[in-house]
């Protein structure tokens, strides 16, 4: 049983993936990662599903890796490889999922959090919701998503200033299709979900695989992407 998210399902034909350690600000630990590639190989395999949706419990999407378990890594070879190993599978699952994934941006999406967003294929966003790379300055950026969404322009200003971005400015730049006050994101999520539904299951597969062939996914490690 998963302890650091929520899975529940959004009508007939949607899941909904919650990141679900609130009073830390949902960061990414290898738990939590480890639990949501579970979670997206689960459902990669249920035929009654085309799409799936991630968000953030609480008033955060997410904060980013759990920095606390990278302090601990100092030093230990060990741990420090199964932190890496644990953010390729991670980023791998997201990126390489079959059918449409939505991300549901509740609030501040940073570091880790903001490419959780980026490896998504659509992005719904609060007036709430940031997004920036603070980890610029002392850690590696997933870099090729963003820059596949937004262009190299804004893609390095972003990961080599660590500027910030708020809803607004990601909607005007195309990072997000959609802003939406709080208390209309699920109904916002819902008519995007009603939309895929629309679609045959072997259609959407086929389209997201184009998508992935013309991404470049593949099982490298994330950070030679």
């Amino acid at each position: 049983m998963p302890e650091n998210i929520r899975i529940d399902r959004i009508g007939v034909s949607a899941a909904r993936i919650t990141l679900d350690r609130p009073s830390k600000r949902n960061a990414l630990s290898v738990a939590l990662r480890d639990e949501v590639t579970e979670a997206l190989a689960v459902l990669a395999r249920d035929e009654t599903l085309k799409c799936a949706v991630v968000t953030g419990a609480g008033d955060v999407f997410s904060a980013g890796f759990d920095l606390s378990e990278f302090r601990s890594a100092a030093g230990d070879a060990e741990l420090s490889r199964t932190l890496w190993e644990s953010s390729d599978r991670f980023h791998h699952a997201l990126l390489s999922f079959p059918l449409p994934l939505i991300a549901a941006v509740n609030g501040p999406a940073l570091a880790g959090g903001f490419d959780v967003a980026v490896c998504c294929d659509v992005r719904i966003a609060t007036e709430a919701a940031r997004f920036a790379h603070p980890e610029f300055a002392f850690g590696d950026v997933v870099y090729s998503p963003l820059h596949e969404l937004v262009g190299g322009a804004v893609a390095r200003d972003l990961c080599l200033t660590g500027r910030a971005l708020d809803a607004r400015e990601a909607l005007a730049l195309g990072l997000v299709s959609e802003v939406v006050r709080r208390d209309a994101l699920d109904e916002a999520v819902g008519r995007v979900t009603k939309r895929i539904d629309g679609a045959p299951r072997d259609r959407l597969l086929r389209t997201k695989a184009k998508a992935i062939a013309r991404a470049g996914i593949t099982a490298r490690a994330t950070l030679d992407l």
